[in-house]
This record gives structure tokens, C-alpha cells and sequence, in this order.
């Protein structure tokens, strides 16, 4: 498969375009999935709709989602000569809000504030104090202008198409490379924005809305909106800084080869791993590289130095994810690498010469086994008092088709790795159970029933997430009884107390896709996640809640929703250190120049 194939492949799969969603929906099964993973009736039959009139429709969302990107590059640089492009003469809107309400206290260290007109009118969703009518382009931007100098900075400006419908004239270019709407087409269409960056008063702000709009495509070839009606706008805005972006100062601000380039040609990404490689009490890093590793050394003083070279780690053989870990009990941090190909230990002998150094013990301690390995997690599985690796293993996306969306497995096997009393390694995951060929991503141990045996939670890509609970010399697959199976596209998971109830939780991150629910909201209306798969597929990450009887009970919308579009690990960290546990979650995938994989 070549790399523009692989590319439309993965775009093709965040996004849940129409031709994929219809080769489900319309490839002969009647039949959804609920929550529990059991073949079920649908529960909302299909909306009539016609198929060929749906995929023109999706073009034009597409074509409008893309052109949008376009306006949100002109929104971050404040170029209204290109903003200017997307708007007729005149529109019908209200004058765009310019002034910040005062603040007012949300939680924690987050304020929130309403926005106000020129005449100390407050704009929201129950507003309905200044009458909408018609408004010249120039009058409106330049309140759009105004509102975008209240920032002092502009990270990052997103117009997003959340729902869209399209008069039945209105017609998409047929076999364009790009989706292209026929000049004239006209539709409606609710769209999500929001602007980060600093206020005036160098605050951090998040300011977020929605809108609805009447779209015409116009002969500019960029959509024009004839009309803007505001739906919700807030801010939201910390009133401290936690964190700031330092990797360069640091010393860790390495520049790795773009995706795709020849020295950067695989089809995998890398990962990073803290801990203290040379018992100084300083956390140091490992960071995997695409064909190279990274040994940073704390130096006491806020900053690293490259210690790779030195320590022997450098030239090693490259592989997804580092974890570190004291597999031979000597009082020095050891590194295991998942790699696709062959498994890597490095075993540390600082503890044993005085002088940080690595070696590669792969081959002798018996884990140089081939898989598609994805990333490695350390527990002591038979109790003993010895750490052992299991590895998530995937399978070669974009040579290897999945089997299914949601329930594939035909990815490769995981592999569990029994650490002896000699130092080696014996590979033993079909005899414990959890061979599992679902395309694994990630897993973490935990001992979640308090029987004193870890347990295993394995997030799976394309198929169910599995729960195997301990019993001393198995595991048994428990997911579907606990209420945490989740045929969500699995990332990454993490336990963590969300609620400081004494118990695990826990997080697991999904995908999300704005495009895969505006098709979904057509052919399914009534439905959600809960009682359709497919809508799953779409819904993001999840938060379950243990409930203390040995299950679990989904809490994701109660707690607030957690769409993270291409979402991967991250996990519980308490941020602020207020004694709760907050969620980070990274996200994000490979792009193209013009952004335009929506």
C-alpha cells in the first residue's frame, strides 16, 4: 500500500466517512450492538434515506469542513482580508460580541465569562435582546476584530461543522480529489468555534460557541455565510498558569524526522518514560525516537543533558514505547522497549560498576520474540515477587485489513512474559489466557477486586476492550460482566480514583469524530452510543466508575463528555495538586499541509 493509500485509510477511519459508515450500515446486516457486546436487534430503525443523496450530502459537509479550516487559519493570524472571502455584502446576524462580562469563579482555578456587545448587551443561548437584521460584512468583522483583540496571543482559532443540511439542488462535484461544492448550493448548518490563547491581560482563554448559519457556496469557491445566529458563547479563563511549554530550554527539545519522510517511513509513533536511571533522586527521561533512543539526564538546575551516547542506549535498536522498570530487583531502573519486530531489555549496571551503562540483554534473558508490539506494562502476575512485562502487540495497519470495525482478531498476539528466578524471561500469555489478538494498544495492571492478584485491562483498537481478572494461574476475560467491555477504537487506559471513594476507576480513550456523528445523526437520530455501535465508534473516550460490588457503571455523561478526537494515553494526574484526580489526554494524528482530514 502506498503512503497517499495508507494516508486516506486513516483518514477514512477517524473520520467514519459516508462509504464506511455505509458499507456498514448497508452491507447486509440488520443488526446493531449495545453496550454489552451481544448481537441485538436494532433499536432504531434506520432512516429511509437515499444513499447516493447521503454521500452527496457528506461531500458537501466535507467541502464546507474543509473550506472552514481555511477561515480558521485566517482567525489565528487575523487576516480579515480572508475572512472577508467567506462573507457576502451583507448578512443577516446580530453585531458579534466584543466586551468580556466580569468573571465569575467556575471551579477550582477556572473563571468563566460571558460576551457582551458595544452596548453592555449579553450574548448567550437565552438572549434574545438585539434583534438580528441585516448587518454589512464590514460592520460584522469588524466586530469580529475587536473580539479577537481582547487576545494578546492566538494559539490556535477552529471552526468545526457539527450538523449540516443541504437543500435537495444543491450538488457536489463528482469524482473531485478534493469535496467541492457546485457554485449555488445553498444549506444550513450548526458549527462549533472557539479561539486559545491569552487575554489582554496575558490570562490564559479558551473562548468557545456555536452557531447556526444559512451556507451558500459562493463564486469565490469559499462558502459564504449569508447568516449568523449565535447559539452559545462563553469563555473560559485561568486565572493561574500550571504549565508552560519549556522542552527546549530544558535540553529535550529534540526535532525528529517528518512522517513519511525516508528517515521516518514506518507506520508506527514513539514514546517516552520518566524515572531515576542513576539513584541521584532526579527524575530522568527515555524517549524512543524513530531511529534512535534518547537517555536525558536531570541536572538538578530545571534542564537535561543527552546522556545516550554515553550510556550505551543510543545506537540500540529503536522501538514504540519505553517502560522502566527494576526487572532484577538490584535497585536500578532497567528499560524494556515494545518494538515491532524483535522485544528489547536493557538492563542497567549502575548498581553493580558505579557508572550508568546499559546492556542489551534481550536475547539471553529470552524476550527477543517478534510482535507487533505497541506498548509494554510491569506487574508481578503470579506473586512472587518478581516484575513481569505484558506487551500489547497490533497488527501492520495499512498492509492488514482489520477483520472488523469493532470486533476484530485478527491482529497479533500479546505476549506476557513470566520473569524466573535466573533473571530470564518465560513467554507464557496463551497458558495465563491473555494471548489477545484484538489489535491491543495499551494495558495496565491493577488488582481491582482486592484479592491480592493484579488484574489486567487491555484497550484493544478495533476490537472489545477486555477486563481479565486474576484467578492465581489464569486470567478470565470479565469485561462484559464488569461493564467496561467498550467497543470503542481503544488507545490507551488508566486507573485512577475520579471521585476519592477508595476505589479504581477508570479512564479509557477512544476516538472521536465530529464527521462520524453528523453522518450518524442522519441515519440514526434517536439512538446514541449506549444502544448503537456505530455511534460509539464515534463518541470518544470513556470514564467508568467502580461501583464497589465488583463492577463498573459508565459515568462518561454524567462527569461531562470526553471527545478527544484521535485520542491515545494519558491518564489520572492531579494537576493542581487540590487532592482530586484530573485526566489528561494527549490526541492528534498525521496531517496533511492543508488540514483537511476532518
Amino acid at each position: 500500500m502506498n503512503r497517499l493509500s495508507f494516508y486516506r485509510l486513516c483518514s477514512n477511519r477517524i473520520a467514519l466517512t459516508a462509504t464506511l459508515i455505509l458499507s456498514i450500515v448497508f452491507g447486509g446486516s440488520d443488526k446493531t450492538y449495545g453496550q454489552n457486546g451481544k448481537t441485538a436487534p436494532t433499536t432504531e430503525k434506520k432512516t429511509a434515506v437515499d444513499r447516493q443523496r447521503l454521500e452527496t450530502v457528506e461531500e458537501l459537509s466535507e467541502s464546507l469542513a474543509n473550506d472552514l479550516l481555511e477561515l480558521s487559519v485566517a482567525a489565528r493570524d487575523r487576516d480579515l482580508e480572508l475572512t472577508a472571502e467567506f462573507f457576502p455584502p451583507q448578512l443577516t446576524a446580530k453585531p458579534f460580541p466584543t466586551h468580556p462580562s466580569p468573571i465569575k469563579n467556575q471551579i477550582k482555578w477556572i473563571g468563566a465569562h460571558d460576551w457582551e456587545t458595544s452596548d453592555a448587551k449579553i450574548i448567550n443561548a437565552s438572549s434574545d435582546s438585539t434583534s438580528a437584521g441585516k448587518i454589512t460584512r464590514k460592520a460584522f468583522l469588524g466586530n469580529w476584530a475587536e473580539f479577537l483583540a481582547h487576545f494578546s496571543e492566538i494559539e490556535d482559532a477552529r471552526f468545526k461543522v457539527k450538523e449540516a443540511n443541504f437543500d435537495d439542488t444543491a450538488k457536489a462535484v463528482l469524482g473531485a480529489e478534493q469535496p467541492t461544492a457546485v457554485i449555488g448550493a445553498t444549506g444550513r448548518a450548526r458549527i462549533a468555534f472557539y479561539v486559545i490563547g491569552r487575554d489582554i491581560n496575558g490570562k490564559r482563554e479558551w473562548a468557545r460557541g456555536s452557531f447556526w448559519a444559512n451556507m451558500r457556496a459562493g463564486k469565490n469557491k469559499h462558502w459564504q455565510f449569508d447568516s449568523f445566529d449565535l447559539i452559545n458563547f462563553d469563555s473560559l479563563v485561568a486565572e493561574k498558569d500550571m504549565f508552560s511549554e519549556v522542552a527546549i530550554p530544558a535540553g529535550v527539545g529534540a526535532t525528529l524526522p517528518g512522517f513519511g519522510t525516508p528517515e521516518n517511513s514506518g507506520f508506527v509513533w514513539h514514546g517516552a518514560a520518566a524515572g531515576d536511571f542513576n539513584n541521584d533522586n532526579w527524575i530522568d527521561l527515555f524517549v524512543v525516537g524513530g531511529n534512535r533512543n534518547y537517555l536525558y539526564l536531570n541536572d538538578k538546575k530545571g534542564a537535561f543533558r543527552d546522556a545516550s551516547e554515553e550510556t550505551g542506549v543510543r545506537i540500540t535498536a529503536a522501538g514504540t514505547a519505553p517502560l522502566v522498570f527494576d526487572y532484577d530487583n538490584d535497585g536500578d531502573a532497567d528499560v524494556f522497549l515494545s518494538s515491532v519486530g524483535q522485544q528489547t531489555l536493557l538492563r542497567n549496571n549502575f548498581n553493580q560498576t558505579g557508572k550508568l551503562a546499559f546492556d542489551d540483554v534481550s536475547l539471553e534473558s529470552g524476550v527477543a520474540r517478534e510482535a507487533i508490539g505497541f506498548s509494554a506494562v510491569a506487574g508481578d502476575v503470579n506473586g512472587d515477587g518478581r516484575l513481569d512485562v505484558y506487551v500489547t502487540s497490533y497488527n501492520r495497519y495499512g498492509q492488514i485489513t482489520p477483520d472488523s470495525w469493532f470486533r476484530a482478531t485478527n491482529g497479533t498476539p500479546n505476549l506476557l512474559f513470566i520473569n524466573q528466578p535466573d533473571g530470564t524471561f518465560r513467554e507464557e500469555a496463551q497458558k495465563w489466557g491473555v494471548d489477545d489478538r484484538r489489535w491491543s494498544y495499551a494495558a495496565e495492571f491493577a488488582d481491582i477486586n482486592a484479592d491480592g492478584k493484579i488484574d489486567l485491562y487491555v484497550a484493544n483498537d478495533f476490537g472489545e476492550k477486555a477486563f481479565y481478572i486474576n484467578k492465581g494461574s489464569r486470567f478470565v476475560d470479565e469485561a462484559a460482566e464488569r461493564g467496561v467491555l467498550d467497543p470503542g477504537n481503544g488507545m490507551g487506559v488508566s486507573f485512577g480514583d475520579y471521585n476519592n471513594d477508595g476505589r479504581l476507576d477508570i479512564h479509557a480513550s477512544n476516538m472521536s469524530s465530529t464527521a462520524g456523528n453528523r453522518i450518524l445523526s442522519r441515519l440514526f437520530p434517536n439512538s446514541s452510543a449506549k444502544d448503537n455501535v456505530l455511534k460509539k465508534l464515534a463518541a470518544g473516550n470513556n470514564l467508568f466508575e467502580n461501583t464497589g460490588d465488583g463492577k463498573f457503571k459508565d459515568v462518561t455523561q454524567e462527569v461531562g463528555g470526553f471527545g478527544g478526537g484521535w485520542a491515545w494515553g494519558g491518564g489520572f494526574i492531579d494537576f493542581d495538586n487540590d487532592g482530586w484526580e484530573d485526566i489528561y489526554t494527549p490526541n492528534g494524528f498525521i496531517s496533511g499541509k492543508s488540514m483537511k482530514d476532518t
